[in-house]
């Protein structure tokens, strides 16, 4: 629970542990950018801003770094605290992405599915094509996965890109030629969904590693910046 300034009011013994330190008075009273590293900080807080303004985030997949910026998948969700019609300031929660059900009825057709998504990230498979993979329905499909995954297949294709650009990032490969191989169409595209998981965009998340980024003359004669 945060107070309407943004700052830490209530937190759960979890998050004291993610940020590397031992008691809730180390975090409350304190607000994102006193805790996480520029510019992740000023990313949740701007995410903070628009909950204070009335709007809603509900099973929002996001990858929260550790303090060693190894990356950890959730589902979060924050809504705006009122009382008598005014916000006082947001409550939230962030699930982690917990083991697959791998009792479930439908599992084996799932991991198809899952398979397929992960030999074939830089397409774009339809729903239908995935549907017919698992042998189900289109509404079987996102009701099972949910079920087994906790999110539905279009997030599993995010994630899936979205890791296997966070390793590709480690490298010094250009960011646009990440952008290609992980399915998106250009890089503009690729850093708003890498920002929207992440908080950060590739040229932030690779400096965040210590690897530098740099500017490269792209084949179309553009230079693939920093985004």
């Amino acid at each position: 629970m945060k107070d309407r300034e943004g700052r830490y009011a209530q937190v759960n013994q979890t998050l004291v542990q993610r940020l590397g330190l031992k008691h809730r008075d180390d975090v409350v009273g304190r607000s994102p950018e006193d805790l996480f590293p520029d510019p992740l900080g000023a990313s949740y807080r701007a995410q903070d801003r628009r909950v204070l303004a009335g709007q809603r985030l509900e099973n929002r997949l996001e990858v929260h770094l550790f303090p060693d910026c190894s990356p950890g998948w959730c589902l979060t969700s924050k809504y705006p605290l009122r009382q008598a019609g005014e916000v006082l300031g947001v409550i939230g929660i962030s699930r982690d992405l917990g083991r697959s059900d791998g009792r479930h009825p439908a599992y084996d057709h799932l991991v198809r599915v899952v398979d397929y998504l992960e030999a074939n990230y830089s397409g774009s498979p339809r729903v239908e094509e995935l549907a017919q993979l698992a042998e189900l329905s289109v509404s079987q499909l996102e009701r099972h996965f949910r079920r087994v995954f906790q999110i539905n297949p279009s997030q599993m294709l995010a994630k899936i890109r979205i890791d296997a650009a966070m390793g590709m990032l480690r490298s010094r490969e250009p960011i646009a030629v990440i952008a290609q191989h992980c399915g998106y169409s250009d890089q503009s595209a690729f850093t708003r969904q890498f920002r929207k998981v992440s908080g950060l965009t590739p040229g932030q998340y690779r400096r965040l590693h210590g690897r530098g980024s740099r500017r490269v003359q792209t084949t179309a004669g553009n230079d693939a910046h920093d985004s």
